[in-house]
């Protein structure tokens, strides 16, 4: 297994760096839609995700890596924990890949319809939605992806739940995950019931500046031919963004969001004519994220300007007398409020 592209060594991108990592630290922001040219880092950004994150603790034995704190439980916990002592052990947190072509079988799972008529035994493999508990669910070209599929993540993204039904036989297990999709808008447009279960959505473009691409073939080169020697060359400053996700999850509970940084948020949220009241949500969550990833004590205006047009940007209607782009509004909305 190859090792993946250290997430410190991706080259400028930064507001999508941004929120990899409140995602990361605030998996309640609801995932992460990342849209842009292509060659610029997405799918980079997301694998090198997965060796910067902390483990996690499981129970033991469980095919859901079920929380051993959580109240409660999936079937597999139930059972382990009847009368018995449960153990834990600590695994990776899964980032999974939910290629365009997946059958739904492999998605969902699948139920072994011929034991359960002939033996009576509910015999389940776990899908992709089910390694995917309590991790990352990617999906590259999101924008591509089967309409069947899309009403299947829509229902489990809310639900957190993933429900499985054949012939009169049903089960269920618990699916929540932090959803990240990447793709180029050029190719297709997202589904907008889709797109809304997004929190967060950024936008990439390639670098502009000569120095910026010169690194970036630098690094990249520097990778491909040594890619143990390379990663060790950033293991420190990875290790600096873990501690700083781990912090900033113990930090999290602590930090409330005043009433006036919320009157805030949802004079903006009026301003640039948001749909629902996801915008608030969204700002809230992400701001309180990034201000426990800066270590500050509380959460201030500063905080919610710079999340305001990844929560927002994905959430306007469209105006068909204004073809100002969706970010740049935002932006002067901002400096008309908050000045």
């Amino acid at each position: 297994m190859s090792l993946p592209y250290p997430f410190s060594a991706l080259v400028g991108q930064d507001e999508m760096k941004r929120a990899i990592l409140i995602a990361a630290v605030e998996p309640a922001i609801g995932g992460l839609l990342v849209l842009g040219d292509r060659g610029t880092g997405k799918s980079t950004a997301v694998r090198g995700l997965a060796a910067l994150l902390p483990k996690m603790r499981a129970v033991q034995g469980c095919r859901y890596h079920c929380d051993p704190q959580a109240s409660g439980g999936c079937d597999d916990c139930l059972h382990l924990k009847s009368g018995v002592r449960v153990r834990t052990e600590e695994l990776p947190v899964p980032v999974v890949d939910l290629p365009l072509g997946a059958s739904e079988d492999r998605v969902l799972g699948a139920l072994d319809l011929e034991r359960a008529l002939v033996d009576g035994v509910k015999v389940f493999e776990p899908g992709l939605l089910a390694k995917a508990h309590r991790g990352f669910l990617y999906i590259d070209e999101v924008n591509l992806l089967e309409d069947h599929l899309v009403d299947l993540l829509i229902d489990v993204a809310a639900s957190g739940e993933n429900l499985i039904e054949r012939e009169g036989l049903s089960l269920r297990h618990p699916a929540r995950f932090v959803l990240i999709g990447s793709g180029n808008p050029e190719e297709g447009e997202l589904r907008p019931q889709l797109q809304d279960r997004f929190g967060l959505s950024v936008e990439v473009r390639t670098p502009s500046a000569i120095a910026d691409r010169v690194e970036v073939v630098r690094r990249r080169d520097a990778y491909e031919r040594d890619p143990s020697g390379f990663c060790a060359q950033w293991a420190k400053a990875d290790a600096k963004v873990r501690r700083q996700i781990l912090q900033a999850r113990e930090r999290l509970p602590s930090l409330t969001v005043g009433d006036a940084v919320l009157q805030r948020a949802a004079e903006l949220c009026v301003a640039v004519g948001s749909d629902g009241l996801r915008g608030e949500l969204t700002l809230m969550r992400a701001a309180r994220a990034l201000a426990a990833l800066d270590g500050a004590d509380e959460v201030t205006l500063t905080h919610l300007r710079e999340v305001a047009v990844s929560a927002l940007r994905h959430r306007l209607r469209r105006n068909p007398l204004d073809d100002t782009a969706s970010g740049e509004r935002i932006e002067r909305a901002v400096a008309e409020l908050w000045t």
